[in-house]
C-alpha cells in the first residue's frame, strides 16, 4: 500500500478530544488528518474549501449554522456525496443508532472505546464497509435481535400521538387536557414510548422526534439549531 493515504477531517466541539484523536492517528501511514472543525459552520467551510475522503464527526455539536446529528449528516451526504462518514460519539441510544444505520451510516465508534478503533473504521468507511467499535457492536446486536423495536414503528398510535404533542412543546397536563385523557394515562404512554425507543432523557426524545419528522424542528441547515427542551 505504498503511497496510499486517506485524507481525513475531524469534527468535534471538544478541543482536547480533537487533539487526542489527531495524535492517535498521527502514526498511521494510510491516514492524513487534513483539517479539524469545532462546529458545523467551521466544518462546512472546511469541506467547501478542501473536501476529504473520510469525515470523522461527533453526533452532537449544537448551536451553529448547520445543526448537528442526522440533520447535519443528511446535509453533508447531499452536498458531498463522495465523502464517507464515521460517527465518533458517546451516544448509546438504540433509536439514534438505528436511525444512523437506516441512513446508511455504518461506521460507528464509541468515545468509550479506544481511539485505535477509528483506524479500521476509517478504512472501512473509505471502502463502503461496516465497522462498529465494541460498545457500538453490543447496541447494534441488540437492535438486530429486537427487530423494529427501537424505532417509531414499535409505537402504538396513541403513544406516537403523545410523543408528537410532547415534542411540540406541550406539557403532560396540556396533552391530557387536549386528548381528554388523564395525566396518569399520558405519563404512562409517554413512558412506554421512551422505553420502546430505548430513550431515557427528555432531550433525546425531542431530538428523536425532530430528526424523524414526527414533529417539525428548527434544526435545519441555514436555520437556528437550538431549541428549548419541553417542560416535564
Amino acid at each position: 500500500m505504498d503511497g496510499f493515504s486517506l485524507s481525513v477531517v475531524l469534527a468535534d466541539d471538544h478541543p482536547a478530544l480533537l487533539a487526542g484523536v489527531q495524535q492517535g492517528l498521527s502514526s498511521v501511514g494510510t491516514i492524513r488528518v487534513t483539517g479539524t472543525a469545532g462546529n458545523s459552520t467551521e466544518l462546512i467551510r472546511l469541506l467547501d474549501m478542501d473536501g476529504c475522503d473520510v469525515l470523522v464527526s461527533d453526533y452532537s455539536m449544537p448551536g451553529k449554522e448547520y445543526g448537528d446529528g442526522m440533520t447535519l449528516f443528511s446535509f453533508i451526504r447531499r452536498r458531498y456525496p463522495s465523502i464517507k462518514l464515521v460517527v465518533l460519539t458517546m451516544l448509546d441510544n438504540p433509536a439514534m443508532l438505528g436511525a444512523l444505520r437506516d441512513q446508511g451510516i455504518c461506521c460507528l465508534v464509541s468515545k468509550a472505546d479506544a481511539v485505535s478503533h477509528l483506524i479500521p473504521a476509517i478504512h472501512a468507511a473509505a471502502t463502503g464497509g461496516t465497522y462498529y467499535s465494541p460498545a457500538m457492536e453490543k447496541i447494534v446486536r441488540m437492535l438486530d435481535m429486537n427487530g423494529r423495536r427501537g424505532t417509531s414503528e414499535a409505537l402504538s398510535k396513541r403513544e406516537l400521538e403523545v410523543l408528537r404533542l410532547y415534542a411540540s412543546g406541550l406539557t403532560v397536563n396540556e396533552i391530557a387536557e387536549r386528548l381528554n385523557r388523564s395525566k396518569k394515562t399520558i405519563s404512562t404512554q409517554k413512558g412506554r414510548a421512551m422505553q420502546k425507543l430505548g430513550i431515557e432523557r427528555d432531550v433525546d426524545l425531542l431530538r428523536y422526534a425532530i430528526e424523524h419528522g414526527i414533529v417539525a424542528g428548527a434544526s435545519q441547515p441555514g436555520m437556528p439549531a437550538s431549541r428549548e427542551t419541553p417542560h416535564n
